[in-house]
């Protein structure tokens, strides 16, 4: 049974929450010998914040992350519409009448800026000299997927300034005017644990 304003989402919150924590699981140890499997412009600052990566290395990797995001959403927009069906708000973050559960925009900043702190927490932890051997990637999968858990109904979760650019591009109008609260509010999460 679907909760009162929520999209049918075929899988649910729990399959796309899912879905999002076992790509980056998979990305982490397939890619991240090769790349440090640098997703996220959040990600990859507060890195830097922290001393694990170089300040010439930023630009590179967030140029990258974008790009990779708009051509992610790219492929999302062929498959989406390849039955003849419209994008319709693309998963989209927003705020207001564009949150799957209608939270305003305080609850908007509040959610991206805890998750993304949270996040780069874990992030951090996990890939520290201390930390197990082998089991980043696992902690970090799963971390996403709690974030998503707990955010999709809030924002359509962001944590991720490449991806919500990438989805806002796909949309327009309403979600390139929201656009900001999704760059600024989990660089503003990095930035309090750096």
């Amino acid at each position: 049974m679907l909760a009162a304003g929520f999209p049918n989402l075929g899988i649910g919150f729990v399959g796309v929450a899912l879905a999002f924590g076992l790509t980056v699981l998979t990305i982490a140890y397939s890619l991240g010998p090769i790349s440090g499997a640098h997703l996220n412009p959040a990600v990859t600052i507060g890195l830097w914040a922290g001393g694990r990566v170089a300040g010439k290395d930023i630009l590179p990797y967030i140029i990258s992350q974008i790009l990779g995001g708009i051509a992610a959403a790219g492929v999302l927009y062929v498959i989406v519409t390849g039955n003849g069906s419209e994008i319709g708000d693309f998963a989209a973050n927003g705020y207001g009448e564009h949150s799957p559960g209608n939270y305003n925009m305080l609850a908007a900043m509040v959610t991206e800026f805890v998750m993304t702190f949270m996040f780069l927490i874990i992030i951090l932890g996990a890939t520290d000299d201390k930390a197990p051997t082998g089991f980043a990637g696992l902690a970090i999968g799963l971390a996403l997927t709690l974030i998503h858990l707990v955010s999709i109904p809030v924002t359509n979760t962001s944590v991720n300034p490449a991806r919500s650019i990438s989805q806002a591009l796909f949309v327009g109008d309403w979600a390139l005017s929201q656009l900001w609260l999704f760059i600024a509010l989990p660089v503003a999460g990095l930035y309090w644990q750096g």
